[in-house]
C-alpha cells in the first residue's frame, strides 16, 4: 500500500497549466490521508469556479489510483483565500517590474454592459488626481475599450527602458493603458479568444512602465468570465467598486458579479448607481426615468453601502464624447472619491495583514 509521501510525490507530477507549477508545491493538496487502500485529500483550487477544475481533478485521481495498493480515491474541492492566491500567482509583492510601485489597485465592475463602468472609472481617476493622488487606469475591456475616447488620447505607445510599454498620459497627468493604443486603426475590431484577452490584461499589469502610482483603477468589461477571472486572480486587488443602474434588470445581472467577487473573497468597497434619474434644469424636478431604484438591494447583497448616485446629465455625455472627461463637473464625485480613499485604505491594510500572516 502506498503511503502519503508516495502519493504526494505522484501528485507533484500534476501541473496547473496557468501557474505552470505542480499542485503540491502550490499548496493545493491538503488534508491528505491514506488508510487501507483509500486515499482522501482536498484539492484547493485558486477560485471555486476554476475553469481547469475538472482537468486537475481527473489527472490527480488517475495518477493516484494508479499507485500500488490504492483501491479508492476521494477528492474534496476547496478554494484558496486571497493571500494564498496572491502567493500562488507570485503577486505578494506589488513591485512587479522593479521600477513600478502601485500602492492600491481597485477594479470597477458590473457584470452588466452599458451601465457606465468606464465613465465611473474616468470620473474616479479625475477626482483622485484633483485630490492630489497619482492615478492610472488599466483598460481591461480589451474588445470594447472606452477609456481612450473618454480622455481624448491616442496611441501609439512608446517603449520604455526594459522593453516595457510606456502608458499614455492624459492632459492632467493620469496614466492610461488600453489596447486601442496598440492598434494601427482605432476602429479595428479586436477578435481574440478568452486566453489571448487574459494574456493581454496580464501584460498590461506586468509589462507596462506604470512607475509610482497611488491608485491604479482597472476598468473591467461586462461579464463574469475570462477578463474578470484574470484580474481577480493575477492582480493584487484591494477591492471592487460595483456599478449599476436603477432598473431591476441591471440589478439582477450585477448580483452575479457580486456573487463572483464574494466567492473569490475580493472585498466589495461599495456600489455606485449611474443614470440615477434626471433633474430638469428649468424646474428642478427629479424624474426616475428607469423607475424605482434597486441599487440598495445590490448593496445589501454585497454587504456594502451605496457610495454615490450619479444622475443623467446631457453635458457630461457631451464632454465625454468630446474626449474631455477631465472637464466634467459633478458634485457627487468629490464625496465618492473621499469615501473610496477611506474604504480602500481599510481594505488594503486588512489584505496586507492577511498576506503577512500567510507568509509566516
Amino acid at each position: 500500500m502506498s503511503n502519503e509521501s508516495e502519493v504526494l510525490e505522484t501528485l507533484r507530477q500534476i501541473y496547473d497549466p496557468e501557474l505552470r507549477r505542480n499542485i503540491v508545491d502550490l499548496g493545493m493538496v491538503r488534508n491528505l490521508q491514506t488508510n487501507n487502500g483509500v486515499v482522501n485529500f482536498t484539492l484547493a483550487l485558486t477560485i471555486p469556479e476554476c475553469p481547469l477544475r475538472d482537468q486537475l481533478v481527473n489527472e490527480a485521481r488517475t495518477a493516484t489510483a494508479a499507485l500500488p495498493g490504492v483501491t479508492e480515491v476521494n477528492i474534496n474541492l476547496g478554494a484558496m483565500n486571497m493571500a494564498e492566491r496572491r502567493a500562488a500567482f507570485g503577486i505578494s509583492s506589488r513591485l512587479l517590474p522593479e521600477t513600478n510601485q502601485v500602492k492600491q489597485v481597485i477594479t470597477i465592475m458590473s457584470g452588466k454592459g452599458g451601465v457606465g463602468k468606464s465613465l465611473v472609472t474616468g470620473l474616479l481617476a479625475v477626482g483622485l488626481k484633483q485630490a492630489g493622488y497619482r492615478a492610472g487606469i488599466l483598460d481591461a475591456d480589451v474588445t470594447g475599450p472606452s477609456i481612450p475616447r473618454l480622455f481624448g488620447v491616442h496611441g501609439p505607445v512608446q517603449i520604455a527602458p526594459g522593453n516595457r510599454l510606456q502608458p499614455v498620459t492624459s492632459r492632467t497627468g493620469i496614466k492610461l493603458m488600453s489596447v486601442n493604443f496598440l492598434l494601427e486603426d482605432e476602429g479595428q475590431a479586436v477578435i481574440w479568444r478568452g486566453p489571448i484577452v487574459s494574456q493581454a490584461i496580464q501584460q498590461f499589469w506586468s509589462d507596462v512602465n506604470w512607475g509610482q502610482l497611488d491608485y491604479l483603477l482597472v476598468d473591467l468589461p461586462p461579464g463574469t468570465s475570462d477578463a474578470a477571472l484574470t484580474v481577480m486572480q493575477s492582480l493584487p486587488l484591494d477591492g471592487i467598486i460595483m456599478v449599476t443602474t436603477p432598473q431591476a434588470l441591471a440589478a439582477m445581472v450585477v448580483r452575479k458579479a457580486v456573487k463572483m467577487a464574494q466567492s473569490i473573497n475580493v472585498p466589495i468597497l461599495g456600489v455606485v448607481e449611474n443614470m440615477a434619474g434626471f433633474v430638469a434644469p428649468d424646474t428642478g424636478h427629479h424624474y426616475d426615468i428607469f423607475g424605482p431604484s434597486h441599487t440598495q438591494e445590490i448593496a445589501e447583497a454585497a454587504g456594502a453601502s451605496v457610495l454615490a448616485r450619479l444622475p443623467l446629465r446631457p453635458e457630461v455625455a457631451t464632454l465625454c464624447d468630446e474626449g474631455a472627461v477631465e472637464a466634467v463637473t459633478a458634485p457627487e464625485v468629490t464625496p465618492l472619491v473621499q469615501e473610496l480613499v477611506r474604504l480602500a485604505s481599510v481594505s488594503h491594510t486588512a489584505v496586507q495583514q492577511l498576506t503577512e500572516m500567510m507568509a509566516v
